[in-house]
């Protein structure tokens, strides 16, 4: 399944802690919990499960998490935890002193070292969006980023707020991607961070050319997908925002055998597709949804979707529920 999601808040508030225990002690990062608000602990969580990646979203009250050799030895997924601090505030440590954590933070932590953190955090609000990602993953030599395991990393801008701005965008997302998604998400993801990474241990150099051209196109299509609402984004746009040639943007998307114009038009379809099949959105119109993906001309609009899947964007709205319902299987949300 892509994505699971528990509520604490399907049971009694006395009930709530356990439940959360419960769910914890099955994790792949299993650790001894404590938490001031026990009484009523109140716990959402979202996991979008990509393979071998994995993307959560956590909102919860105070949580404390140690995790102690012990349970390295019991239980060790070898993987990198990245979490993106977007509310509350707290401490972390692995492996040597405390250190102080702030909304907007991006932290990493290593799941073969005893750690600790502890997250006072905002109620109703997320507090983390974490990546689970295998260590053999991250193309960075390992000995190069271990003086940044329980370092705060900016994540409010550069680098590391492109990363914090994808991470969110795939959580707001999630209910969207399917099971062809889970190579883009996964590549552009990974890719993303060793960016991050190399960036603050000044290790670009460690990368290889393959890895470098990845991360600028993870770059490129994190940017992509965040403007996608924006009519005035062009191939031209994109290549200024990342300092690179028109040819040379050509040139990385000719390996994929589009074009930017072509790539950019093809996600706006996308989007437009993924709006027309929800029936939350039934009450806009056709129109209103082409014109926030940026097809300003119905005409246009109603022409390049037929041409990209076979129908006229009425008919495929009109059509899906009875196909959903000959499947005997819900559609999309």
């Amino acid at each position: 399944m892509l994505l699971t999601e528990l509520s604490t808040d399907v049971v009694e508030a006395p009930e709530r802690y356990a439940l959360w225990e419960e769910a914890a002690a099955r994790s792949r990062i299993p650790g001894r919990m404590r938490s001031n608000d026990r009484d009523d602990f109140r716990v959402k969580m979202r996991n979008l499960n990509l393979g071998e990646l994995q993307v959560s979203a956590l909102v919860h009250p105070h949580l404390e998490i140690v995790r102690t050799a012990k349970l390295v030895r019991q239980s060790d997924p070898e993987v990198y935890t990245v979490s993106y601090i977007s509310g509350g505030e707290g401490i972390v440590s692995q492996g040597g002193g405390d250190r102080a954590l702030h909304a907007g933070d991006l932290v990493m932590m290593n799941s073969s070292r005893p750690c600790r953190g502890d997250i006072p955090a905002i109620p109703g609000r997320i507090s983390q969006l974490s990546v689970y990602l295998p260590r053999r993953l991250l193309s960075l030599p390992e000995k190069k980023v271990q003086g940044l395991l329980a370092v705060p990393i900016n994540g409010r801008s550069g680098m590391g707020g492109v990363f914090a701005r994808w991470l969110s965008d795939i959580n707001a997302r999630a209910r969207e991607f399917t099971s062809a998604d889970i190579p883009t998400l996964t590549s552009v993801t990974r890719d993303l961070l060793a960016s991050v990474l190399a960036c603050c241990v000044e290790a670009e150099e460690a990368l290889t050319p393959e890895a470098r051209r990845s991360a600028l196109r993870a770059r490129i299509n994190a940017f992509v997908e965040q403007h996608l609402a924006d009519p005035a984004m062009t191939p031209r746009t994109i290549a200024d925002a990342h300092h690179i040639s028109l040819r040379h943007l050509q040139q990385l998307l000719a390996e994929d055998d589009t074009s930017p114009a072509a790539w950019i038009r093809h996600r706006r379809l996308e989007r437009c597709r993924i709006d027309l099949a929800n029936p939350r959105l039934n009450a806009r119109s056709i129109q209103v949804i082409a014109e926030r993906w940026g097809f300003a001309n119905p005409t246009h609009f109603s022409r390049l979707f037929r041409a990209a899947y076979g129908i006229p964007p009425r008919d495929y709205r009109n059509l899906l529920p009875t196909a959903c319902a000959n499947r005997q299987q819900p559609c999309a949300e």
